[in-house]
């Protein structure tokens, strides 16, 4: 298949992170990769809280490339209940680290939102588990087709 593109990875560390009340979602885990020497990485489980929750959705009907008039930006103060961050740690190809993280928010009235996460301040604690990804071949460029950062996979 032309647009299947896969490689096995071994897991390496695992993580517990706390950040504590106050601090940036992104930030924090940024610091960590770099602390941590991380250049591939998943989120495995999150919990806690967060406010001032800055994440966006694609419109509906929306057309490739995805670009800033066919997103819904969104901005919730919250408090919130973080019931679900998924993601990724995957090195560019500069080297640094390119943070990839999808978050459901869960609100006081029982509502549930979410969408591609651009930051969120933690409120009352964030704990994070999170497995390295023991990879080559494996970097994340911006995506001229889908207009977004993505994944590309050496070929063998």
């Amino acid at each position: 298949m032309n647009g299947l593109h896969y490689r096995q990875w071994q897991p390496g560390r695992n993580f517990l992170i706390k950040i504590e009340p106050g601090e940036s979602l992104r930030t924090c885990l940024n610091q960590f990769a770099l602390d941590a020497g991380i250049h591939h990485a998943v989120i495995v489980s999150a919990v806690g809280s967060v406010c001032k929750a800055e994440f966006r959705g694609i419109k509906s009907g929306a057309k490739r490339p995805i670009s800033e008039p066919r997103m819904s930006r969104h901005h919730l103060e919250g408090p919130l209940e973080l019931i679900g961050l998924e993601g990724n740690l995957i090195a560019e190809s500069s080297g640094s680290v390119d943070i990839h993280l999808h978050i459901l928010l869960g609100k006081s009235s029982g509502e549930v939102a979410g969408g591609h996460l651009f930051d969120a301040e933690v409120f009352a604690g964030c704990e994070i588990a999170l497995c390295e990804m023991q990879v080559t071949g494996v970097a994340r460029y911006a995506s001229k087709s889908s207009g977004t950062p993505a994944i590309y996979i050496e070929e063998d």
